[in-house]
């Protein structure tokens, strides 16, 4: 009877005791966004890098530098008319993309052809915000970093991962929007 009672008496101890949780093995927060956020400045360092050494070597043209991060220069300027595209703004507009290099990636032939209804349709950021700054029967040639064209992704055919690109724009028109 005294086992019994042993026996009952530490099972009855044993069964109040809450077990204690477990403490993670690593507790390093924040570690993949820092790490993340360094890999990505070194990235657009380097980027900054070979677009200013390709700027460089083209003592041809004077690159301006825009407010959203990308170097353009005019092949044909407008010097006569002063409207830009704004929201809503119907533009028709030709373009190719080719790499830092020069190399053709698209064709403006393949391209054929382009609509966007400025800012309320999807378009690349850089694009975008460079059909603003053209006047109708502009052309220039955006070098965008890979931040503001395709990105981490590329446009998942010919354009890879972080590629910086050159776009020669042409806006053939620009049909203004008649609440603006």
């Amino acid at each position: 009877m005294r086992i019994i009672l042993i026996i009952f008496s530490s099972l009855l101890i044993s069964g109040c005791h809450q077990p204690e949780a477990r403490r993670p093995v690593s507790q390093q927060s924040g570690s993949f966004i820092k790490i993340s956020a360094e890999r990505n400045k070194k990235l657009n360092a380097d980027e900054i890098a070979k677009i200013e050494a390709m700027i460089a070597k083209d003592s041809m043209q004077e690159y301006l530098a825009s407010e959203n991060g990308f170097r353009y220069y005019y092949d044909i300027k407008n010097e006569t008319d002063s409207i830009r595209p704004k929201f809503g703004d119907l533009v028709y507009y030709r373009y190719d993309v080719s790499d830092l290099s020069g190399n053709i990636i698209y064709a403006e032939e393949e391209l054929g052809y382009q609509t966007y209804a400025i800012d309320q349709q999807e378009l690349f950021s850089g694009l975008r915000e460079g059909l603003k700054l053209m006047k109708a029967g502009e052309t220039v040639t955006f070098v965008f970093p890979s931040q503001i064209a395709y990105g981490y992704y590329g446009d998942e055919n010919r354009i890879g991962t972080n590629i910086p690109i050159k776009c020669t724009v042409s806006l053939d028109s620009i049909n203004k929007n008649s609440s603006n």
